[in-house]
């Protein structure tokens, strides 16, 4: 045994197994001396003297608080496999053609039968466009019937694809009865449907994204669906002073003006929601879109509020401006949520923040109640 000898009183030149552990958690390994009999042990002097120079019990930590890391840098939650080209331009797309349709009940309701016509056109043609651009990203056509064999309320994937279905049929009758003038009374029925399901189908879209777990779109989850309205009322006004006669363009003119002013504050209080999320909606790639959004729908705003209603040519550019900001909204959204799910510190650290707040407030709310 290490070259010391046995006997009745245990190993000579050592201490017996069972008294060896205290004595060593209290002197070192050989002894109340240490190793060498020099003075206290590495590990400790008897007295209660820890490693770091603290004493007794309730010690406090000495490592710092722990900085957030990702396990290899690797999401914590899987991004959206959507692919920008299809389920951003289905947004806008939609947008588009559920306020177009609202439009367009009102232009056929005070006799701009020109802006009406053009505008139920244009419901229809974004409407198939959209629809087209969901079934591509799904990959087969048959998926889209799959999703309307079971009607589930609390599924906005499910609602959005009855919208559809409804309004799709509506839209097309409303356009053909006013290209060709047939069935004037169907047509006007036809018309009043669109436009009842019109906000609806410019609106879900964003419920949709809102119900994920991706931080940029949950956490603005009551900003969205008025951010997305606003959005889709600036296209549709956009539309109108594009395909109109400038003499029809006065609501379509007033309304881009409310459109423009309810984007720039619906997305300013987006992103004092979001907190640190919203770095998502100023940088990179989002940050470009969102930007040059806010300019064009701006712009297109002023200057058809100005000059729409006298000048074809400048009611025209007027209207691509908020067509494109419009787009740029629906794009720049759907990369904002694409890049904060890619990062984990935009998952973890709202997570965290939100926990230790959920900790804190019923101590404060008790210490505030306590008599004095």
């Amino acid at each position: 045994m290490n070259g010391s000898d046995v006997t009745r009183e245990g190993s000579e030149g050592g201490l017996p197994g069972r008294a060896a552990a205290p004595e060593m958690l209290r002197g070192g390994a050989s002894g109340p001396g240490g190793p060498d009999g020099a003075g206290p042990g590495r590990e400790g002097d008897g007295r209660g003297r820890r490693r770091g120079g603290k004493r007794g019990r309730g010690e406090q930590l000495m490592a710092p608080p722990a900085e957030f890391a990702s396990y290899y840098g690797r999401p914590v939650i899987k991004a959206p496999a959507w692919r920008a080209r299809d389920i951003a331009g289905y947004f806008f797309l939609g947008g588009l053609a559920g306020a177009g349709s609202v439009l367009a009940a009102g232009a056929h309701a005070t006799g701009r039968a020109t802006t009406a016509t053009a505008m139920k056109v244009s419901s229809l043609a974004a409407v198939s466009l959209s629809t087209a651009a969901l079934v591509n990203d799904l990959g087969r056509p048959g998926r889209f019937g799959n999703m309307l064999r079971v009607l589930k309320p609390t599924s906005p994937m499910s609602v959005g694809s009855w919208l559809l279905a409804a309004y799709g049929p509506a839209a097309g009758a409303a356009a053909a009865a006013a290209v060709t003038g047939r069935l004037p009374r169907a047509g006007a029925v036809a018309t009043g449907a669109a436009a009842l399901l019109g906000p609806a189908v410019a609106t879900y879209t964003a419920v949709l994204a809102a119900d994920t777990a991706v931080p940029a779109w949950h956490g603005a989850h009551r900003e969205l669906p008025y951010l997305f309205a606003a959005s889709a009322t600036a296209a549709a006004c956009g539309m109108a002073l594009v395909v109109a006669p400038a003499r029809e363009t006065a609501p379509a003119r007033c309304a881009a003006v409310l459109a423009a002013a309810a984007d720039e504050a619906v997305t300013k209080a987006a992103e004092r929601r979001l907190g640190m999320v919203a770095e998502t909606y100023r940088a990179g790639r989002a940050g470009t879109l969102l930007r040059t959004a806010r300019t064009l729908t701006a712009a297109g705003a002023a200057v058809g509020a100005v000059c729409g209603g006298r000048s074809r040519p400048l009611a025209a550019a007027s209207g691509l401006a908020l067509l494109a900001g419009s787009a740029c909204t629906r794009f720049g959204v759907f990369a904002a949520g694409i890049a904060s799910a890619e990062d984990p510190k935009y998952t973890v650290v709202p997570q965290r923040a939100a926990k230790e707040a959920r900790r804190t407030t019923p101590t404060h709310s008790a210490e505030r109640t306590q008599p004095t």
